[in-house]
């Protein structure tokens, strides 16, 4: 492989082989959504096997809802924001510089 065809995994707007920097208004809003449902299924599942651990030792058991409200929808909640956010400013900055 030479030089020019080696993938873009690690350059400057690539994150593991994808342009972040190019992606259109729709494919970074879905993009940030999608990294939120990530982020609340990840963090819910870690959250219910952590009360799961947790009944089956203590004499005072958690209720497995906690783990969708208190843990799952609060991170997935900021991990969107987060997204959304620094995608939105690739794309805007994006913008100004055609114009």
């Amino acid at each position: 492989m030479t030089e020019h065809a080696a993938p873009h995994t690690f350059a400057n707007g690539y994150v593991f082989g994808v342009p972040l920097g190019n992606m259109g208004w729709f494919a970074s809003l879905l993009m940030g959504v999608a990294s939120g449902f990530m982020a609340f299924f990840a963090a819910t599942l870690c959250a219910i096997v952590f009360i799961l651990i947790y009944n089956s030792f203590a004499h005072n058991p958690i209720d497995f809802a906690l783990s969708y409200r208190r843990v799952g929808l609060p991170i997935g909640i900021v991990i969107m924001v987060l997204a959304l956010t620094t995608l939105g400013t690739l794309w805007f900055r994006r913008i100004l510089r055609r114009n």
